[in-house]
Parts: structure tokens; C-alpha cells; sequence
């Protein structure tokens, strides 16, 4: 968010959103009374990521009974991948850990299953703070302004985490489908090397969520978008920057990108693991709603600029389950994509 006009965008946004708060179980009164619970975040600090978590985990604690003490952890590694099996691997399953995770893994569980060896449809989602809006852009300093300059070159340098990062998926997409010339450079931890990177002259652009941009980025046109990956534009993004879906020529493209941007509806989640009580998971659930219409929450957010267009826990276990359920010959065409 970049502009007061995002700023009502979050407000606009949560009256859409209207979540309805539901009662915690009566049980679980004093099960989190002296307990410490743990965000576990699978990304570096200084990142979008690493902020969301930061400021949920500051208003989270006073709406669960027993008014625990709410901490983040960074776990990076694999792009998030190490965090996620964290849950079924050591990490307690009584609901005192709770992961955040980049969402493009999941697209990877239905293309490359054999890498990642996990389903997310096997966790409990509590929601998902935002509904995304991903960019790919060019630093402003290498003259490339638009689509168009960006597909006239010889290479396009890009960076990620890791395979599997929404970032690495955004790339693959012009590489594997638009056949732009993009190479991705893999490795960094976070989205805050890869900034540093960018300001270095390593990268010559990136793949991002719009709202983790740097203001004085957008305000010193620093950089340029290229093309963005959802059909929503936000207030403070030039007009001219296309939307992917519009670039593409044939059903097979369009399908393709409707199942690689499913994930997308999905950012910023929180999951916890699938052997946590179902009266717990509800009481989280309630927890996460109400803190999201909380008003010191909300001042939070706006004083850090950060947009709010939540994703209840049960709906976004609809939206993984209709990405399982992607027929066979459409997760070989997003294999081809991965690969």
C-alpha cells in the first residue's frame, strides 16, 4: 500500500470481508493460560511475510483465552518448505505453533508431488490475511519501462528463493508460457536480499506482491511494472500495466494460469498441523477473525501501509481443495510449467 487511497482500500475491503466471529470452545477456557504460542515464519525478517506475521502477532494473544504470549520465529529455508514440514516433524501438535508459508507451494504439492511429499489439504487452515496481487517489474534503471521493452531482450535477470516460491512461479509463467526471456537466479532467503540485490545491480528485476513493495520504490519510480497476475488492480498501480489472464492467446494458457493463480487467493496464510483438536483449530479460527476487525489492528496495519482482504480458515480449505482437484491433463500442462 502506497497512497491514502490503499489505505481506504483496507477499510473498504474488510466491510466486504465481514467475518462473523464464532465462540470458542468452553473446554479450551485455560488451555492457553502461561502458554507461549509461535508463529513460525518461512522467510527471513525485513519481508512482507515477516511483517504480517509480526503485526498479527502483536494484536493475536488478547483474543484467545488465557491471553498467551504470542512470538515469530523465522524458519527460512526451501522457500518455506522447511517451515511447513516443521508442523508434522517436531514442532508441538496442540496448537501452539502455527506456520506461515508461501503460498506458491502449493502449487508446486500438485505439479511436483514427488518434490515436495506433502498435500496442504493435510493441515488445518486458520485463513489467510490477504488476497493477493502479484507483479513482476524492472528496476527503472535498466531503461526497461513496459511488456514490451522486457520481451525485446536478450536476458532477463530475476530472483527467488527457491523453486516453488511464488516468486519462482510468477517467472516461470513468462519463461514457460509467454517465452519471455527470463533467467531466475535462486538462493536468496527473502524478499529483503532480494531488494538489496536489486539496488546493487545483480538483478534487473523481480516477481512480487504489490502491497510488500518499497513506498519510496513507487514514489521515486524506481521501478516499472511489467504485468500483473490478478484480474484486480489495485488504486495505486499504473493503469497500463497488464493483467497476464489478457496475454494470453489460447484456452489452454487461460486454463493454466487460472489453476497457477489459485494460490494467489491465499496470501499471507497461517496453518497449523492436521493433529490439532478440531475444537482448538475452531477457537484459532475465531481468534485470527476477530483480531482482523480488531481497531488497534487495524491502525497497525494502516500505520505500516499494509492492505487487509482476509480468507477464512474454512474457505481456504475450499480454495486447496479445488486445486486438487485439477484434472489430470491440466496438472501436466502446469507440470510443463514447473520443469
Amino acid at each position: 500500500m502506497h497512497s491514502n487511497a490503499r489505505i481506504t482500500a483496507i477499510v473498504a475491503g474488510l466491510a466486504l470481508t465481514a467475518l462473523v466471529a464464532r465462540p470458542a470452545a468452553a473446554q479450551d477456557d485455560d488451555f492457553y493460560k502461561g502458554k507461549i504460542i509461535t508463529i513460525v515464519v518461512g522467510y527471513s525478517p525485513g519481508g512482507g511475510y515477516d511483517w504480517y506475521a509480526r503485526t498479527l502477532a502483536r494484536h493475536l494473544g488478547r483474543h484467545i483465552p488465557g491471553d498467551p504470549t504470542v512470538l515469530v520465529q523465522n524458519m527460512p529455508g526451501a522457500a518455506t518448505l522447511l517451515a511447513v514440514r516443521y508442523l508434522n516433524a517436531t514442532a508441538p501438535m496442540d496448537g501452539t505453533v502455527i506456520t506461515m508459508f508461501d503460498p506458491g507451494l502449493m502449487t508446486e504439492s500438485v505439479a511436483t508431488p514427488e518434490a515436495i511429499g506433502l498435500k496442504f489439504s493435510d493441515y488445518r487452515w486458520i485463513g489467510a490475511m490477504l488476497r493477493d496481487v502479484r507483479v513482476c517489474y524492472a528496476w527503472a534503471a535498466t531503461g526497461i519501462k513496459n511488456w514490451n521493452d522486457m520481451m525485446a531482450r536478450k536476458e532477463f535477470l530475476i530472483g527467488n528463493t527457491a523453486k516453488g516460491s511464488q516468486a519462482y512461479v510468477n517467472g516461470a509463467i513468462l519463461q514457460k508460457i509467454f517465452h519471455a526471456p527470463v533467467r531466475q537466479i535462486a538462493g536468496y532467503p527473502g524478499s529483503n536480499e532480494q531488494r538489496l540485490a536489486l539496488e546493487r545491480g545483480e538483478l534487473e528485476g523481480n516477481c512480487a506482491s504489490w502491497s510488500a513493495l518499497p513506498p519510496d520504490w513507487i514514489a521515486g519510480h524506481k521501478i516499472n511494472a511489467l504485468v500483473r497476475f490478478s484480474p484486480k488492480r489495485p488504486a495505486d498501480m499504473p493503469a497500463n500495466v497488464p493483467y497476464v489472464g489478457d496475454l494470453a492467446k489460447t484456452k489452454d494458457q487461460k486454463d493454466v494460469l487460472a489453476i497457477l493463480g489459485a494460490s494467489e487467493q491465499l496470501g499471507r496464510p497461517f496453518i497449523v498441523a492436521k493433529a490439532v483438536p478440531d475444537h482448538r483449530v475452531r477457537l484459532l479460527r475465531s481468534a485470527f477473525e476477530a483480531t482482523l476487525r480488531d481497531k488497534a489492528f487495524l491502525a497497525d496495519m494502516q500505520k505500516q501501509s499494509l492492505p487487509l482482504d482476509p480468507v477464512t480458515g474454512e474457505e481456504a480449505e475450499k480454495i486447496v481443495q479445488s486445486i486438487d482437484a485439477a484434472p489430470p491433463d491440466l496438472i501436466k500442462q502446469v507440470k510443463d510449467v514447473f520443469e
